[in-house]
C-alpha cells in the first residue's frame, strides 16, 4: 500500500498506523494550510482528561497560505508549556522516562517553519519506534490523489472516525479509555509494543 498523508505535530494513532502499515509513504508538501487541524496540534491524556496542545502560528495576510510557508509564532514559550503538560500527563506512565531524553530536545529547539518541526517530529517518532521510513514528497498539489491511498483526511481529527483498540492509559480508571490520541500516548504507555499495536490497528 502506498499512502498519501500530511506531516503533522505528533500525529494521532490512526495517522501513524497508516504510515507504519504502508509499503511506501508520500508526504503532501504543496497544500494550503488549514486551521484547527493536527498540523499544529496534538491531543494527550491529562490528569483532567483530554487536553489539546496547540502550536501558535504567525498570522499571514496571504489568503490560502501554503502549509510549507507557515511560520511558528516565537513570542510564546509554547515548547516549555507543551513539555510540562506531557510531564504532568505521563510522568507516571511505564515508558515516559525511557523516551524522555530522546523527546525533550525537540522542545528546546527553535523552529521557524511548522513543516520543518513536523518533519523532525516524524524522524523522532520513527527513532523511538525503532523503524526507518524514507517518505517521498509531493511537488504539486492534486485534489484527487492517483496511485496512492489518500489518508490526508487523518490530519483533521473531526473527519477521522477511527476506533482504536483499548490499551492501558495512566488515568484510565478515572476517565475511561480516550480514543485516538497522539501516538505519544501509545508510546509512553506501551513502549516498543506500540509498533505491534500500530501494525494491527484497523484503518
Amino acid at each position: 500500500m502506498r499512502v498519501l498523508v500530511h506531516p503533522t505535530y505528533f500525529p494521532s494513532i490512526s495517522h501513524y498506523a497508516a504510515i507504519v502499515q504502508a509499503e511506501e509513504v508520500v508526504f503532501e508538501m504543496d497544500d494550503n494550510f488549514q486551521k484547527q487541524t493536527n498540523r499544529n496540534r496534538m491531543y494527550i491524556y491529562s490528569p483532567n482528561g483530554i487536553q489539546m496542545l496547540n502550536i501558535p502560528i504567525k498570522h499571514s495576510k496571504i489568503a490560502n497560505q501554503k502549509y510549507k510557508d507557515v511560520k511558528i509564532e516565537p513570542d510564546f514559550n509554547w515548547q516549555k508549556q507543551h513539555f510540562k503538560s506531557l510531564e504532568a500527563a505521563y510522568r507516571t506512565s511505564p515508558f515516559f522516562e525511557y523516551f524522555e531524553d530522546d523527546i525533550a530536545p525537540i522542545f528546546q529547539k527553535k523552529h521557524t517553519f511548522l513543516m520543518d518541526l513536523n518533519l523532525e517530529v516524524f524522524e523522532l517518532l520513527n527513532q523511538c519506534l525503532g523503524i526507518s521510513i524514507s517518505p517521498e514528497k509531493t511537488i504539486e498539489y492534486f485534489h484527487e490523489a492517483n496511485d496512492v491511498t489518500d489518508f490526508r483526511f487523518l490530519a483533521n481529527g473531526k473527519k477521522d472516525q477511527t476506533k482504536c483498540k483499548p490499551y492501558t492509559q495512566v488515568f484510565g480508571e478515572k476517565h475511561g479509555f480516550l480514543n485516538n490520541l497522539s501516538v505519544l500516548d501509545l508510546l509512553f504507555n506501551e513502549g516498543r509494543y506500540a509498533l505491534d499495536y500500530l501494525k494491527k490497528q484497523q484503518l
